[in-house]
């Protein structure tokens, strides 16, 4: 994969609408994706002092964060109305040249600052429910 611009990795939000529409989270400066896969120990007595992992034991999960400064008033007011619902929504990470990973999430945090001399900044941390599923592009 070559060398892609930051501000292409996009995060975006679907409709729930059959067929689902995804629609960017506007005002994002930074996007991270954190790919989980906790690892199960089962060394004992017979490992002979070295440790050993049960393969496919593990729990795989995905967090998605972000910041940024919002750009209109309806990116906003999703991530709020997420953010209170507590309930799962499918959201879309798109990293350009790689691939789309799509799966529900729910909106772990949501966090608003500001200086006295600078905008109004947000951040969020988007956590995984269920099965994520991977497309190349």
């Amino acid at each position: 994969m070559a060398a892609q611009k930051g501000a292409a990795m996009l995060l975006k939000v679907g409709n729930g609408g059959s067929p689902e529409t995804f629609t960017t989270i506007g005002g994002l400066r930074s996007t991270s994706i954190t790919l989980n896969d906790e690892a199960v120990d089962v060394t004992n007595k017979d490992s002979s002092g070295n440790r050993t992992l049960l393969a496919d034991g593990g729990i795989h999960s995905m967090s998605i964060s972000g910041s940024g400064v919002f750009t209109d008033a309806a990116s906003e007011t999703t991530l709020r109305g997420l953010m209170n619902a507590s309930s799962f929504t499918n959201f879309q990470l798109l990293i350009p040249d790689f691939g789309t990973y799509t799966g529900a999430f729910m909106v772990a945090t949501l966090e608003y600052a500001g200086e006295h001399n600078g905008e109004v900044t947000y951040s969020t941390t988007l956590e995984s429910s269920g099965a994520i599923t991977f497309a190349t592009v």
